[in-house]
């Protein structure tokens, strides 16, 4: 309210100072409390957005509390070989019986009629296996032969045969003797034989 608005005559009385006066103090104090409330509106406001853009976001689990199921990208499996060259050749060679080792009895201990899952796994193991190889120009040729012959993982039996094939492609190459495929488990033995009679006897003494 202006003065002029509070008074009849065209002069300001004191009473209309008085009254206008009042009336500007309420207005003052009352806008202090609608700025304070605005401000805690929006706060609401916003904190609520946030928890509702978070729930859409949030996953069910966290991924350390579950095992991811997805297939491993292409680029993943079939990357560059990590390695360098080794130039230690006596290493070189121990690293490959080795390695050859562990694949041929990896083939003899899976399972003869795999899930797909199974299947899925070893294939991908086969091909990080290539990648990942401690031996650089050997992780390369190695990928160079699965391009040419994938792996072969619907049985057990196809699995060491594909194995046994491969590791000739290598000997090929490094012009080694070649095995007898059907005879690649008398090699490398992975331990799959049922005990003998004398070990099963000495594994009861004490029981």
């Amino acid at each position: 309210m202006q003065p002029a608005q509070c008074c009849s005559h065209k002069r300001i009385t004191a009473d209309c100072l008085i009254d206008y006066t009042r009336t500007r103090q309420l207005t003052m104090a009352r806008r202090p409390h609608t700025t304070l409330l605005m401000i805690t509106g929006l706060l609401i406001f916003f904190t609520l957005l946030l928890i509702s853009n978070y729930r859409k976001v949030r996953p069910e689990s966290s991924p350390l509390d579950q095992v991811s199921t997805a297939h491993v990208d292409d680029h993943v499996l079939h990357g560059e070989a990590t390695a360098a060259k080794l130039e230690n050749s006596t290493l070189k060679a121990e690293l490959g019986r080795s390695a050859w080792m562990l694949l041929h009895t990896m083939m003899a201990k899976f399972p003869d009629k795999p899930t797909p899952e199974d299947s899925e796994a070893l294939t991908s193991y086969i091909h990080l296996f290539a990648r990942l190889y401690p031996c650089g120009d050997c992780a390369r040729h190695f990928q160079q032969i699965l391009k040419q012959y994938p792996p072969q993982v619907a049985s057990r039996s196809t699995a060491a045969v594909w194995a046994c094939h491969v590791h000739n492609q290598v000997n090929k190459r490094l012009k080694k003797e070649l095995f007898e495929c059907s005879k690649i488990g008398d090699f490398y033995d992975c331990g799959c034989a049922d005990a003998s009679p004398s070990a099963k006897n000495q594994s009861q003494v004490g029981h």
